[in-house]
């Protein structure tokens, strides 16, 4: 089993940045890969970002290319999303994802099966 513990969601202004934190514990050393998705009020879940655990490969969702940044830091089991020029379409609750190879290379990096942990979710929202 994997935990997984968001932190860093908030209340901000259009045009600013924003870091999120996920810190995971328990059986990490299974860990294949991090995500990050989000989910709007009445919106399916969608994929955002998402990183290797080993290596440096990271996949982005185009409408947030260019904007947010998805980094780890193997020594504190923590991964980031860095969110920068924030827009109000942005307001969700964000939550991190990790999954296992087997998943990931069966079902790629983008899809919300691909990963078998969550966490409970931190929210962002972004005012205009």
């Amino acid at each position: 089993q994997v935990q997984l513990v968001e932190s860093g969601g908030g209340l901000v202004q259009a045009g600013v940045s924003l870091r999120l934190s996920c810190e995971a514990s328990g059986r990490t050393d299974n860990m294949y890969a991090m995500g990050w998705f989000r989910q709007a009020p009445g919106k399916e879940r969608e994929f955002v970002a998402s990183i290797r655990w080993s290596g440096s490969s990271t996949y982005y969702a185009d409408s947030v290319k260019g904007r947010f940044t998805i980094s780890r830091d193997n020594a504190k089991n923590t991964v980031y999303l860095q969110m920068n020029s924030l827009k109000p379409e942005d307001t969700a609750v964000y939550y991190c994802a990790a999954g296992r190879l087997g998943y990931i290379t069966t079902f790629g990096y983008r899809e919300r099966r691909s990963y078998e942990y969550w966490g409970q979710g931190t929210q962002v929202t972004v005012s205009s």
